[in-house]
């Protein structure tokens, strides 16, 4: 059983006043250019989304940037200009460099993360760079709401966001450091309840609002919603960590080799299904967590879903019996076949390199675990970084 035993070491929390704080008259300079580095990671990656989910996370962009509540409207006529604005300063970005951050006199590299937050971390400030999902850059400068030291990770969870890109990731991960952006999953659950609220239908959505009073008050709902589902969050990346080193850089470098091709995307699906398999589920069903665990199927959707429908039927079956046994045993076994199905899925990397789309698809298809010669594994060097 690998699933994750751990003790949690609270660090502190961090309400910092900047007044009285040395990055206090620096702040601003500072965080210019970290922004403007999102922008030049945005003009050459924002446009990889379709048009309906661009417009729609340019939409919550424009609401960030104005300091618009989530049940404000947005003014069409200005949303539109900024929309053309934004734009055209992506055109003139597409090819400048990332800029070098200031920090009391001297200049830093935009990814030299560690080195950037020993400086940000004591004054209550909490900074990332790095590159996430094809290769995207993605940075991010907050207030350090608190940190935690657990199974030897270092959790770092940041409040109000000072620079953000496009895409903002709720959670990212670097060697053995784990990023949670609370402002950003606080917006992504927004996102799911008002997608949830144009149908209502009865679903494991439903179930996850009925956990909270969103009917009288939605902003308050949110909040409880997003302190509560931080955890889940912690426990996903948690995973994603203990999946990086069992299965190591060799991994990243074989969905470089299937990129933009279905087997791609059975390949994160398997890696996702891990990391739940060795930290979420096992956390979540320990402590009987039904909002969350409603939560979690009510995203359990696509090459996930398709890939592990028996996960799906426990979750029925709990609904209709009260009783955890099914889903602690798909979970369980879970963990074992997902950890197989990975491993064997670099053993075909190694043995046909790039000419392995087909055959990992088709040893993937339907869930099976894929088949492969057996060779020595290489696969226990520690984690890259990711975001």
């Amino acid at each position: 059983m690998l699933a994750l035993q751990y003790q949690t070491k609270l660090v502190g929390y961090c309400f910092p006043n900047f007044r009285d704080t040395p990055m206090h008259d620096s702040l601003p300079e500072l965080r210019a250019t970290v922004q403007r580095n999102c922008h030049i990671a945005d003009a050459n990656h924002a446009r990889g989304y379709t048009l309906c989910t661009y417009l729609l996370k340019m939409r919550e962009y424009y609401r960030w940037e104005k300091g618009l509540s989530f049940t404000d409207n947005l003014p069409r006529a200005d949303l539109g200009e900024w929309l053309e604005q934004r734009e055209q300063l992506w055109q003139e970005l597409e090819s400048a460099p990332f800029a070098s951050l200031p920090l009391h006199g001297q200049e830093h590299d935009p990814f030299d993360t560690e080195r950037i937050n020993r400086t940000l971390l004591p004054q209550g400030l909490v900074y990332s760079g790095g590159y996430g999902s094809h290769a995207a850059p993605h940075f991010f400068l907050g207030t350090l709401l608190r940190r935690e030291e657990r199974a030897g990770y270092t959790i770092l969870i940041s409040d109000h966001e000072f620079a953000r890109d496009l895409s903002a990731p709720p959670a990212m991960m670097l060697g053995n450091t784990i990023f949670i952006r609370r402002e950003s999953v606080r917006r992504m659950l927004w996102e799911k309840v008002e997608e949830w609220q144009w149908r209502k239908q009865e679903n494991a959505m439903a179930r996850t609002v009925a956990c909270y009073d969103f009917d009288r008050d939605p902003l308050g709902a949110l909040e409880q919603m997003t302190n509560h589902e931080l955890e889940a969050v912690i426990l996903h990346e948690m995973g994603e960590c203990m999946a990086e080193d069992l299965l190591g850089p060799e991994w990243n470098e074989m969905l470089v080799a299937l990129s933009a091709s279905r087997a791609e995307l059975m390949a994160r699906a398997v890696r996702d299904h891990l990391a739940d398999g060795l930290s979420t589920l096992p956390r979540l069903l320990e402590a009987v967590d039904s909002a969350s665990l409603h939560f979690y199927f009510a995203n359990f959707k696509g090459m996930r879903r398709e890939l592990f429908p028996e996960l799906l039927d426990a979750y029925h079956d709990w609904l209709g019996s009260g009783r955890l046994d099914a889903l602690k045993q798909a979970a369980r076994e879970g963990e074992t076949r997902w950890l197989a199905a990975a491993q064997n899925a670099l053993a075909l990397y190694r043995t046909h390199g790039e000419a392995c789309h087909g055959m990992v698809e088709a040893a993937f298809q339907g869930g099976a675990a894929p088949q492969a010669p057996e060779q020595p594994c290489f696969c226990s060097a520690p984690g890259v970084a990711r975001s």
